[in-house]
């Protein structure tokens, strides 16, 4: 009997590792960096696991996964946010991973320039959408309800968001929502960068 009970904790373990490879990415490194190569440049992100393991973990998972590679920013608001992670090029929703824990609460703030993870109205339905802030969205920040957890920031690439921030939006045919940009927005993939 216990050695099923081990067996079953074993094969429960594994399936946890396996959602969530992201975990295994630098595993000692709180302040893993990225490389997001999009076709208007590329954008370097910090990621702060100290602060947010999870939503950082649950990044990296996708990253490992290669299920960013060739997807949109599917939303642009102009002094707002810039949004992605969710559509491919042919604006078909990819494969999610289970929603996570929202960390809204870990201290970090919806500032201009940092990244954090995009959600439902319910507040611990994130999956793999991001979004990048493009002002101080303080509004977005936890109060009285929810907010959105932020989990790193640009370091280097502040202009490649400037510059999509200047295309022009328009309400898309596919997706059936406004502040969708009328140029495709790719994001050709996501490189872990090595540790410093």
């Amino acid at each position: 009997m216990r050695s099923c009970f081990f067996a079953l904790l074993l094969l429960v373990g594994n399936a946890t590792a396996y959602a969530n490879p992201g975990q295994f990415i630098q595993p000692n490194n709180l302040y893993p960096k990225v490389k997001l190569i999009t076709s208007y440049g590329e954008i370097i992100v910090e990621l702060d696991r100290s602060k947010a393991p999870i939503s950082v973990n649950n990044f990296l998972s996708y990253v490992k996964q290669k299920s960013y590679d060739n997807t949109l920013f599917h939303r642009l608001e102009p002094e707002f946010v810039l949004q992605g992670g969710g559509y491919d090029a042919n604006y078909k929703p990819i494969a999610e991973l289970k929603a996570i824990f929202n960390e809204s609460g870990n201290g970090l703030k919806n500032q201009l320039g940092t990244i954090a993870m995009a959600r439902l109205t319910e507040p611990h339905s994130a999956t793999s959408q991001f979004f990048f802030n493009l002002a101080d969205n303080s509004h977005l920040d936890p109060g009285r309800s929810w907010g959105y957890a932020v989990f790193g920031y640009i370091t280097s690439g502040l202009d490649v968001i400037e510059k999509i921030s200047a295309i022009q939006t328009d309400t898309s045919v596919e997706l059936g929502w406004p502040n969708v940009p009328v140029e495709k927005v790719l994001l050709k993939t996501v490189i872990v960068l090595p540790e410093q």
